[in-house]
């Protein structure tokens, strides 16, 4: 039998709820206030709310005020109203649209609009189109032109490359999860990054790997205990983003490539190098080429010991599911004989367009800097309008900001902007262990009329959550790239 249902009575709810902030849509403010005693456990789910005629009373407020704000908690999910039993909290289903969706920013996928100039070539290409009926319906490898023109960039750039050293997936998360279904063995032990990219411990784990971490900061690597940790441990492998890492934005220097890499060969740890976002410089001074020819400089006659991953997702755009795995043609046979476990190739027909794509990638990367160079912008001018005690570092490239708060409380704030309607994750989900409460990932992909909207948006939900110090609440993860 269900036990009683418990009353919050209009004055109980306004010590809960506190002073409300002047200057703000009064209804806004006390509907914000109480989603969030809702949303961390304060006011739990089924606790019947005062009725909005007592409210309004109580606190002195206009009934109209009241009325509008238990209509946007009830638009959100978080009251429910039945005939005979009041106003009652409630916590969304998973997939409930919550909150403000004027805000309509995303701070949880770092994913850039199309390049300019991609309408042009989707134009030329697709009367080409009908050439992918020529071409076999499965195809493990990859077309070939495609490989080939993958294979020249690498050239180009400073790393003989042939096409039978490449292999072509879908997406670069693709790449990383049949690298490590591959060269991977249960309990093996793998170093990765922390902060790192979750989805690609998330691949590594699946693949059995045991992962052990090495730390990495806006400032960069501690290359001390990189190479102690790969001498010490001999890990089977080692993921590295080494180009405008994703979070921090982080670089790693040349001759700091050549040390892994060569530690790496020593103990015959494999290099998993993800560089899809090395195509995503902004200002940097440098670019020292593909992470990989150092592994070829350390060992031409024996092989690499370097996979390394590739895309255009994140350079071109995220709708195009095409990357590679550049590694030496005795890898790339391994990796073809893995792969019908999972898939049984790549479609003919985004690879006709990819042909292109990369060919054209001299013209249409400065465009893509051009972009990203604004929106950084953007977005740090708003953090320092809206939020300045946060510390914001500037990168010199990809997508995003690695951005440390004035304290702990990551995990709450994505909370109360998930009950806001603005997508967020927050630091710990970069980690490994939990760690990084003080840290957020801010992207700036959004278009720029709305960074500034987004940041507002969160300094009034820290300035909320500043008000009343929530419980823990674990909020549920949007989506994140």
């Amino acid at each position: 039998m269900p036990g009683p249902v418990r009353r919050l009575s209009a004055r109980e709810l306004l010590v809960l709820v506190g002073d409300l902030r002047p200057g703000t849509s009064a209804y806004r403010a006390l509907a914000d206030r109480i989603r969030l005693l809702i949303t961390d456990g304060r006011i739990p789910a089924g606790t019947r709310l005062p009725s909005e005629r007592e409210l309004a009373a109580v606190a002195g407020r206009s009934r109209t005020t009241v009325v509008a704000a238990y209509r946007s908690l009830r638009e959100s999910g978080h009251v429910v109203t039945r005939h005979g039993s009041g106003s009652l909290a409630a916590l969304p289903a998973p997939g409930t649209p919550q909150g403000r969706p004027d805000r309509g920013v995303d701070f949880a996928r770092a994913v850039p609009p199309p390049v300019e100039g991609l309408e042009e070539i989707l134009a030329e290409v697709s009367a080409r189109m009908v050439r992918a009926l020529e071409g076999p319906g499965f195809d493990l490898l990859g077309n070939e032109a495609l490989r080939q023109a993958i294979a020249d960039r690498y050239t180009v750039r400073g790393l003989a490359t042939s096409a039978d050293q490449v292999l072509v997936t879908m997406g670069g998360q693709h790449a990383i999860s049949l690298t490590a279904h591959t060269f991977l063995s249960r309990s093996d032990l793998v170093l990765v990054e922390s902060p790192g990219y979750p989805h690609a411990y998330e691949a590594l784990r699946r693949a059995g790997a045991r992962l052990v971490t090495t730390p990495v900061t806006t400032d960069g690597w501690d290359v001390e205990h990189l190479l102690g940790s790969i001498r010490r441990l001999r890990p089977a492998a080692a993921y590295l983003i080494p180009d405008f890492h994703n979070p921090t934005g982080a670089s790693m220097r040349p001759q700091d490539r050549a040390r892994v890499a060569e530690a790496a060969r020593a103990v015959g740890t494999v290099l998993i190098i993800d560089e899809t976002t090395a195509d995503l410089g902004i200002d940097r001074a440098w670019d020292d080429g593909p992470f990989a020819r150092h592994g070829h400089a350390a060992s031409p006659g024996s092989g690499s010991g370097v996979v390394t991953i590739g895309s255009l997702s994140k350079s071109v755009w995220g709708g195009l599911r095409l990357g590679w795995v550049r590694a030496d043609a005795s890898a790339v046979r391994r990796l073809v004989q893995a792969r019908p476990a999972g898939d049984l190739g790549t479609p003919q027909l985004e690879q006709l367009l990819g042909e292109r794509i990369v060919r054209a990638l001299p013209e249409l990367l400065p465009r893509r800097r051009e972009l990203l160079r604004a929106h950084r912008a953007a977005l740090s001018a708003a953090l320092a309008r809206h939020l300045p005690r946060w510390h914001a570092p500037w990168p010199d490239g990809g997508l995003s900001m690695w951005v440390q708060l004035d304290r702990p409380g990551s995990s709450a704030l994505t909370s109360v902007c998930e009950a806001r309607g603005l997508s967020l994750v927050a630091g710990p989900r970069f980690s490994v262990d939990g760690t990084f409460e003080r840290f957020l990932r801010l992207p700036f992909t959004s278009p720029v009329a709305d960074l500034d909207a987004g940041v507002r948006s969160l300094a009034e939900s820290w300035e909320l959550l500043s008000s009343r110090r929530p419980l823990g609440h674990r909020s549920r993860m949007p989506e994140m790239v």
